[in-house]
């Protein structure tokens, strides 16, 4: 299987269990790993053979920006079956990266890795 990997994606979304999260905001950044045949768009040099990972950028980031959860591993959910909706996407990995967690110590990341199929 092929990999096509979206890294940095950026938006600002409205999730978490306290308060101040759904009020204020944070940004979340979002990885993807999509696995996919990508033989028959190189063989035709077709876009349309492939996926368009212009178009699940933005879907990633509406889904970001989207209706609020509790928990990064919902998130990270969402956008793993709004990746997989796509033709010809038959895995993907999804890592939502949260660098501003209310953790009262000093940290640099956290983050949600999860690997979905359509199996």
């Amino acid at each position: 299987m092929d990999r096509v990997a979206l890294r940095g994606l950026k938006a600002r979304g409205y999730h978490g269990v306290f308060p101040k999260e759904r009020e204020e905001g944070q940004t979340f950044i979002v990885d993807l790993v999509l696995g996919l045949d990508t033989r028959p768009a190189a063989a035709d040099d077709d876009l349309a053979k492939t996926v368009h990972y212009g178009i699940v950028a933005e879907e990633v980031v509406a889904v970001v920006e989207g209706e609020p959860v509790n928990l990064i591993e919902t998130l990270a959910e969402r956008i793993a079956q709004a990746c997989l909706k796509h033709e010809g996407v038959d895995e993907v990995e999804v890592r939502v990266h949260k660098p501003d967690a209310p953790i009262t110590v000093p940290f640099d990341d956290v983050t949600v890795t999860i690997t979905r199929s359509r199996a």
